[in-house]
């Protein structure tokens, strides 16, 4: 499983900026967004791909996954 799979990854409609806008929590600030849905995920996953090989470069540990199973652990943990 690649490192980018434990990030959850979402794209959502803005109504406020009439287009979609796609952040990954707990990875990166911001986002990317655009007209096309499809279009703002993949451009997501390249931008977390992105970040991750940043930590790396920075010899920085990575944030805690925020996918499936582990972001029910983690919010389990804060109530």
């Amino acid at each position: 499983m690649k490192d980018s799979a434990k990030y959850a990854k979402i794209v959502e409609w803005s109504e406020e900026d009439q287009c979609y806008v796609g952040s990954a929590p707990g990875l990166i600030l911001g986002g990317c967004h655009g007209d096309d849905e499809k279009q703002v995920f993949e451009e997501l996953c390249q931008i977390v791909e992105e970040a991750i090989e940043l930590y790396r470069k920075d010899n920085k540990p990575l944030p805690p996954a925020t996918s499936g199973h582990d972001l029910a652990n983690s919010l389990q943990n804060i109530a």
